[in-house]
């Protein structure tokens, strides 16, 4: 199995481009509020477990 070589666009660099995140746009992008998905519990959380399965 003979494979053609690569194209040249196609070959990657150390360095990325960075052209395209130059011109990105923040004013399109919406804001949006930080939600906590699982939170850690607090400490009279884990105190209470412990005594209950004590």
């Amino acid at each position: 199995l003979i494979l053609p070589p690569p194209h040249p666009n196609t070959c990657m660099s150390d360095k990325p481009d960075l052209a395209e995140v130059s011109n990105f746009d923040k004013t399109k992008l919406k804001k949006t509020e930080t939600q906590e998905k699982n939170p850690l519990p607090t400490k009279e959380t884990i105190e209470q477990e412990k005594q209950a399965t004590a």
